[in-house]
């Protein structure tokens, strides 16, 4: 049993073992490393683990360094999967004793693995990140009747109102990206540039989709962009405009992308990460789902404290205070410079 290094010629039998491990993601295969690499510029290092000539577990790791965050490690960012896969408990202790002498070696303050396995591992963890499942049926009457009353008038609101729904690809992402970008301005966070999305749906075809909601006079007026592997589909990234929320398009946004995950034959959705107690929060629990609590684990050089690089931290509050005001263009402009430092 080794530790290596992966290589282009072990690319074909790493996102094999992906692909049949239980807990293997979109985000373990070697496009979502492509993505990282081609738009984000970081650099990436993939451990794995072999024994007679057969892949046991695999880590990638990507590298972060800048001024204002400083240097760390993260298995996997931008996502709330990809960390660590193993086939066995003395895989899963050799790759962790690797991960963190490359740690040491590579003199960041930290390596954060992102896991949903409770006591995983014998590390500091954070919990306070949760996502929900939903289990779907394979029709939309039985959908829903899974849903509340109150809930079901949501989603029949907006409807009433004339609104409507499609699919798109690389022909919805303008719709998206206008969208999506206006609502983190509002929130006071740095947008994604275009081009991030459009890597994911050149690299990922078959895996990835936009659904834009339009008023009734075919403005666009909510956005997501959704992501599915094997039979779970999820939700990334999705908006709506602030101006239509008296007509909760959002509602029948999360309806239509249920409807088209089981027209995709998924068995699960996936509501994607948010904070325990917020309004997101609440928003996802109203649909039904199961809540699941995402660990992120961390290996810390030695007198390290937990890193608190989010939206949560205080000394970011003024600099999300006056991002709120500025100009869309200039959010759009500036943002991506930013936000592919936060992992």
């Amino acid at each position: 049993m080794k530790v290596n290094t992966l290589t282009h010629a072990k690319y074909a039998q790493w996102d094999d073992y992906v692909e049949h491990h239980p807990d293997g993601t979109i985000y373990h295969r070697i496009a979502w490393k492509n993505i990282v690499e081609q738009h984000f510029s970081k650099k990436t290092h993939y451990l794995y683990i072999e024994n007679k000539q057969q892949i046991e577990a695999v880590l990638p790791l990507v590298f972060f360094k800048s001024l204002l965050f400083g240097e760390f490690i993260v298995s996997f960012p931008y996502v709330n999967y990809g960390g660590m896969l193993y086939s066995n408990e003395q895989a899963k202790q050799m790759l962790l004793e690797a991960a963190k002498s490359f740690l040491e070696a590579s003199h960041s303050e930290f390596i954060e693995l992102r896991s949903m396995q409770k006591d995983e591992f014998s590390l500091p963890v954070k919990d306070k990140k949760v996502t929900y499942y939903l289990n779907l049926p394979d029709n939309e009457e039985a959908l829903m009747k899974q849903f509340k009353a109150k809930l079901r008038s949501q989603i029949r609101r907006p409807i009433k109102e004339g609104m409507y729904a499609k699919v798109f690809s690389h022909d919805g992402l303008d719709y998206f990206y206008e969208i999506f970008a206006k609502k983190m301005r509002d929130l006071g966070t740095p947008v994604y540039d275009k081009t991030f999305f459009s890597t994911i749906l050149s690299e990922l075809p078959q895996n990835s989709h936009i659904i834009i909601v339009f008023s009734k006079d075919d403005v666009p007026v909510g956005s997501a962009f959704i992501i599915h592997n094997k039979e779970r589909m999820e939700i990334p990234w999705a908006a709506t405009l602030r101006e239509y929320d008296r007509l909760s398009p959002n509602m029948l946004l999360y309806f239509e992308v249920l409807k088209y995950a089981m027209a995709q034959k998924c068995t699960v959705f996936d509501f994607g990460r948010c904070t325990k107690d917020s309004g997101t929060y609440r928003f996802k629990k109203q649909w039904g789902g199961q809540e699941k609590t995402l660990y992120w684990y961390y290996l810390l050089n030695k007198g390290q404290d937990l890193p608190e690089v989010n939206p949560n931290n205080p000394k970011y509050q003024m600099a999300i205070k006056l991002w709120k005001k500025l100009p869309l263009s200039l959010s759009k402009l500036i943002g991506p410079t930013i936000v592919k430092h936060i992992p």
